[in-house]
């Protein structure tokens, strides 16, 4: 996986406290430090490796982040992606801990486990029940001290597959894929640390040996070169012990050069343009270089990059979207890396807009900024946005821990948040113009025109066409067909510890939110859960309907109704209301769902009863703008042709169309398509808000607020008023698709996605807990049988899965993947085979598994206010108890293999799934008929050729 850096932007009303062992030390002294702090404890084992511990007892949970100084930039040409190719090789196996636990055996204690490699460094994180605390530690010291030796031939080419994967997923089958690999090649200089992606050249990977792997491991993953940090529902005392004695024997290592910055500089302007198999769109990217991550004039860059485009107000916005009219929206940001940074101006134009006119647009609204400079009111918007982000950003323990890990790591202080904090809170006007005229003010940059192939005439003038390498895919490639292999044979690595698995801690006690209800005049009946962890509020009104009340033959009303929601009110501007917003730290957005409308928003708590006035403005004080509609619409129009381009998107498409039959609202997506929307007016918009009741509405707010509190804020939309609404009642197809293979042609594609799937069943149905639960053996995460086969085993993909979607409507099933497209028979062969065999193949220990697994999930399912507040929603629109939770538990717990076996037999007949390929005809749509289905060959839409 590839992370990018976490930034964190701080306002000073945040304070750190720490202490290092045998001293302590607090910034605290106002009552702003009193409402939230953070407490950390600092030591250094005698091998090197910093350990940072926050305690904090909200949940029975344990998050634990590794992060090694060592990222792409340690990397030598010809030897590019190491970095990340070893983080995919430290997952599969070390000296003390069996083959696959890491990915397996986590999920299975009810945890979630992930890594990811950027440009300077690499983390690898758990968050788990407090019962597998210790087990974590076991697995994380082994990954880290006890693997090399386990390194064999066979896993070396097998997670060499899963890479390449990985790459055809994210870069290859891709719009504007290849984009990062340009500006790198041609922004940093030969030999550069960012000359080349983080995920590297796919013939380097190919030509990886485990002598490469042994020395990078050597050099890199010595204890001294990584920082180590829990947090969580632990003991301080207990843990360090712990820790010396799980990661205390650790070799060192050699030292580590640190990087000192290298900023680079441009002699010239470097145009370049680029045919895109994959886009829909022509994209203007501009790359100016600029300063390192730690530098103090980070924050004035963010702050401008903010200010030119991050508001309705912004000069770039105001001519590129609001006044040209060639793209639907344009972003700026500042990143800044370990050694080096970039101001990035990006727009994907609306189809058929010569980027000559996006860059001329992108100059007049710079020319803007340098006539009318900085505005006191924006940058204290800027900041109010800035403190919520703040508590949003450290509100759970894994997010904390990247952030004192990060910190620590990279700066050597884990509470450099304080600093950062002062940093952001005094820039000003003069700061941000000051960085504009030394950094971005006529310097020289890398401009990247990515255009639909066959449409050059869309790139900028006299560009220069950009080189890339590009995989041919070929059948029956004999490297590419890999396996499990031997495990390796070697002497274990002395220990004074006993390094077998520890036992389980006490087991966590899952125990709901407690849940309060209360309705107010019109009808809305309101659900909270009170958490006083930080000063926030989350909230959401839902409001029966959706895409379920859009028009027959004008698919997406609703959709451009929540859009143009948020664009003013009667009282307000566009720009007024989002001014408004900003100035309180808010968010307030509005969507519409396949069955719900939705206005859902956070604040600060002090700001709550600001924020819900303008929800109120918001909802029934529609602005009917014809301009903000006009605008919406072109915008819509191009995020719909750019989807065009998704092979992922198209097979979700497809797949709707194909299960729901024509005559189902779902069968054509809640935005709509080209044709739905073309008609669209006002008009109609108005009448489908005419539709918007709040007799079965409900008001769903969790956070650092008092029942009392909440409901009298929320009282003040009793003057929302409308009639009872009936939902259209659906139509689903009468005649069966089962048994039949679609086929989609998107060609030149590395991949092919896969879906399978069938209409199974609504939420609302007593057997859906049921089926949920009978899903998790079979693609139930990593640790399904489904990502273990085609991932670990066999090397086809870089994920597989399948669920079951919750819904009032029926809902399908579905079996999702994207493999390598020479193995797409292969794939289809073992996914049918697997999905034939499940009842067969379902055993007595699948059933304690899955019961172990969900069981302790819930202990870490309920940590974030978005996950109190998801559960409130279900409790509303499924009409579930407020200990519905533990009621499922109980249901899972009685559930026998007698019962596992009639679901499967019930639900998941592989002869009634439809099977959908989307990939390249050319070379696949001959092997897939060897599977022996109907085939039928549909375009990107789903209509029959």
């Amino acid at each position: 996986m590839r992370l990018s850096t976490i930034a964190i932007i701080l306002c000073s009303s945040f304070f750190l406290s720490c202490k290092t062992e045998g001293n302590s030390k607090s910034n605290a002294s106002s009552k702003a430090d009193k409402e939230f702090k953070i407490d950390y404890e600092k030591f250094t084992l005698s091998n090197g490796l910093e350990v940072i511990l926050h305690e904090d007892h909200s949940d029975p949970i344990v998050a634990v982040a590794t992060m090694m100084h060592v990222g792409s930039n340690r990397e030598k040409p010809g030897k590019t992606g190491f970095a990340h190719f070893f983080e995919h090789m430290s997952f599969n196996d070390s000296e003390n801990v069996p083959v696959g636990a890491n990915r397996k055996m986590i999920p299975e204690w009810g945890g979630s486990r992930n890594g990811g490699t950027w440009s300077d460094g690499t983390v690898y994180y758990e968050v788990v029940p407090k019962d597998a605390f210790e087990k974590i530690l076991w697995i994380d010291s082994d990954r880290y001290g006890y693997m090399i030796n386990t390194v064999t031939k066979a896993a070396l080419e097998r997670e060499k597959q899963v890479v390449k994967n990985e790459k055809r997923q994210r870069v290859d089958n891709a719009p504007y894929g290849y984009t990062d690999e340009i500006i790198r090649k041609n922004l940093y200089p030969e030999g550069h640390p960012y000359n080349w992606t983080v995920i590297g050249a796919l013939p380097d990977l190919q030509a990886a040996t485990i002598d490469d792997v042994k020395e990078f491991y050597a050099k890199y993953y010595g204890a001294k070169n990584g920082s180590l940090v829990i947090a969580g529902d632990i003991n301080i005392e207990e843990t360090k012990k712990l820790v010396k004695k799980w990661f205390g024997e650790i070799p060192s290592g050699p030292d580590v050069e640190e990087l000192q910055p290298m900023p680079v500089t441009l002699t010239q302007n470097k145009s370049l343009y680029f045919e895109d198999n994959f886009a829909k769109l022509p994209e203007l990217r501009m790359v100016i270089p600029t300063i390192e991550e730690y530098n103090k004039d980070v924050y004035p860059l963010q702050v401008l990059s903010q200010l030119l485009s991050g508001s309705k107000k912004a000069p770039l916005y105001q001519v590129v979207v609001e006044e040209k009219k060639l793209a639907p929206n344009i972003s700026i940001y500042q990143r800044s890396s370990e050694i080096a940074g970039e101001f990035v101006i990006r727009a994907r134009a609306n189809a058929g807009t010569d980027l000559d006119d996006l860059k001329s647009a992108i100059d007049e609204g710079l020319k803007r900024f340098e006539s009318n400079g900085v505005s006191e009111q924006d940058l204290k918007r800027i900041k109010a946005e800035l403190e919520t982000g703040l508590y949003q950003s450290v509100s759970t323990v894994l997010n904390k821990a990247f952030k004192l890990v990060q910190d620590n790591e990279f700066n050597g202080d884990p509470s450099y948040i304080t600093k950062a904090a002062k940093l952001m809170n005094s820039v000003t006007a003069a700061d941000v113009m000051r960085v504009y005229n030394h950094y971005i003010k006529n310097k020289n940059y890398v401009m990247t025109s990515v255009v639909p192939k066959g449409q050059l005439e869309l790139a900028i003038t006299d560009a220069k066409e950009a080189k890339v390498w590009i995989e041919e895919v070929k059948q029956n490639v004999a490297n590419e067909e890999v396996g499990q292999g031997e495990e390796a044979k070697y002497e274990k690595t002395p220990s004074t510890y006993d390094r077998s698995e520890p036992a389980f801690g006490e087991l966590p006690l899952f125990k709901s939110p407690e849940v309060w209800t209360t309705s107010i005049d019109n009808g809305i009946k309101v659900y909270g859960i009170e958490n006083n962890e930080v000063p926030l509020v989350q909230f959401d009104l839902t409001i029966p309907g959706g895409h379920l009340l859009d028009f027959k033959g004008k698919e997406g009303v609703g959709s451009l109704l929540s859009d143009l929601m948020m664009e003013g009110t009667a009282s307000k501007t566009p720009a007024e209301l989002e001014e408004a917003i900003g100035l309180l730290g808010a968010s307030i957005s509005v969507y519409s769902a396949n069955e719900d409308f939705h206005i859902v928003g956070s604040c600060l708590t002090k700001n709550f009863k600001s924020t819900i006035a303008l929800v109120k403005e918001i909802l029934l004080e529609p602005r009917w703008d014809q301009k903000e509609f006009d605008r919406l619409k072109q915008a819509l129009e191009t995020s719909l042709k750019g989807r065009e381009a998704n092979p992922n998107v198209i097979a979700s498409t497809v797949m709707n169309k194909l299960i729901f039959g024509d005559k189902h609202m779902f069968s054509i997506p809640g935005s709509g398509t080209l044709n739905t929307i073309k008609t669209i007016t006002v008009d109609d918009l108005k009448s489908y808000y005419k539709k918007l009741s709040p007799k079965k509405a409900t008001f769903h707010v969790a956070g650092a607020i008092t029942e009392d509190e909440a409901s009298k804020t929320i009282s003040t939309l009793n003057d929302f008023n409308g009639i009872d609404i009936i939902l259209p009642k659906q139509e689903l197809p009468s005649e069966s698709k089962a048994g039949n293979l679609y086929f989609v042609d998107v060609p030149g594609s590395k991949q092919s996605v896969i879906m399978i799937g069938k209409l199974v069943l609504s939420a609302t149905d007593e057997n859906a807990n049921n089926l949920d639960f009978a899903n998790e053996i079979l693609g139930g995460g990593s640790s399904g049988r489904l990502f273990q086969t085609l991932r670990i085993e066999k090397g086809y993909t870089y994920g597989a899965y399948s669920s079951f979607r919750n819904s009032k409507e029926i809902s399908p099933f579905l079996v999702r993947t994207s493999v390598r497209a020479n193995a797409t028979l292969k794939s289809l062969e073992i996914i049918k085979n697997m999905i034939s065999n499940y009842s067969k193949d379902f055993t007595q220990s699948d059933v304690e598994l899955t019961r172990n697994k969900l069981l302790k999930a819930d202990t870490r399912a309920f940590e974030s206010l978005g996950a109190k507040l998801r559960m409130v929603r279900n409790m509303s629109k499924y009409n579930r108890s407020s200990n519905y939770t533990e009621m499922n538990q109980k249901e899972l717990v009685s559930m026998t293999l007698e019962d596992y076996k009639k679901i499967i037999d019930t639900y998941l007949q592989e002869k009634e799934m439809i099977y959908l390929i989307v990939g390249d005809k050319a070379s696949q749509l001959k092997e897939v008929k060897k599977l022996g289905k109907p085939v039928i060959e549909l375009d990107i839409y789903g209509n029959t050729i």
